[in-house]
């Protein structure tokens, strides 16, 4: 990995700036360096009309923001033979059941080991099909490290695109399987929340009220019906309908009833017992390249259920 060159730019905010428009959402929403998740990562230095400025800072008309940033720093991903449960193949896609503990993509603390490496293995000429500075080759969405299950990836960058707007647009359907604690409020319902980051833990992301959206939020919605109780716990089918990180986690810690293994978001294990994430992606429906009907593809539910049910039935 190379070291990364540092850029500076200086640009006026116009007029027609939105009101409350923060130096982050600007970096990433208009000027487009970067994502907002990488501000903190990438931006060394902002100045605003010649002062120093957090990145939350708000804008108005006329000021001058000065960015000091680095560049991508470029990646050498290599190929590595790790197993892959394929679930289907074709010249345009692999749709994999992943395997918990697997992360997709190299990023800070895991160059290796990753779907991006084990894909490189099995696609000899994946490479041939991005841009020579692609680092994520074939990665259309993410799965949490912690969550097994469906995951599909691309063979070209024409695929990606072509399955890329269908997750943009919300056609896709996702279905997961999740143990979580304690009882849902009702059979069935929906949760309807702004999501963002939790100022107080870097890792985590937290629930706003409905009318937070100023305060950096993104809605989140999510549907829940519940399958099965288990002796204190719950069986229960999730349905995204957008694509926050950590959404399913948070939304039900959000309910009271954290996932089973979810430390980060409030489960605590219980006596010498330590469960891993009981959140599994059981179920993609999308459209592939070259088709007019919707496909659904289909992750076993994991051994790890099994046990779980098996140890709380005794």
């Amino acid at each position: 990995m190379s070291s990364p060159t540092s850029r500076n730019i200086e640009v006026e905010i116009p007029s027609n700036i939105p009101k409350d428009t923060r130096i982050d959402a600007y970096i990433a929403d208009v000027l487009k360096l970067f994502s907002r998740s990488q501000v903190k990562r990438r931006v060394t230095a902002l100045r605003l009309n010649g002062t120093t400025a957090k990145s939350s800072k708000h804008l108005l008309p006329g000021d001058r923001l000065e960015i000091t940033y680095t560049d991508a720093p470029e990646l050498r991903v290599e190929a590595e033979a790790i197993d892959l449960c394929i679930l289907y193949e074709d010249r345009n896609v692999l749709v994999i059941d992943k395997a918990q503990g697997m992360v997709v993509h190299p990023a800070g603390g895991n160059w290796s080991g990753t779907l991006v490496n084990a894909l490189l293995w099995h696609c000899k000429d994946l490479k041939d099909g991005f841009a020579l500075s692609e680092s994520r080759p074939g990665i259309v969405h993410r799965l949490d490290k912690d969550t097994s299950g469906v995951i599909i990836a691309a063979k070209n960058a024409e695929t990606r695109e072509f399955l890329s707007g269908q997750f943009r647009r919300r056609s896709v359907q996702k279905r997961y399987l999740a143990i979580v604690e304690g009882s849902l409020p009702a059979g069935r319902g929906r949760i309807d929340t702004w999501h963002a980051r939790d100022p107080h833990h870097r890792k985590r992301f937290t629930s706003l009220l409905p009318d937070s959206r100023s305060a950096g939020g993104r809605r989140a919605l999510s549907f829940f019906r519940e399958l099965k109780r288990i002796n204190g716990f719950t069986l229960v089918a999730l349905r995204p309908r957008t694509g926050r990180t950590h959404q399913l986690r948070m939304h039900m810690a959000h309910l009271g009833c954290p996932i089973v293994g979810d430390r980060l978001y409030g489960w605590k294990a219980r006596g010498r017992y330590s469960w891993p994430l009981m959140l599994h992606a059981h179920r993609l429906r999308l459209i592939l390249p070259g088709e007019h009907q919707p496909r659904t593809f289909e992750a076993p539910i994991p051994a790890r259920f099994e046990e779980f049910y098996n140890f709380c039935s005794r």
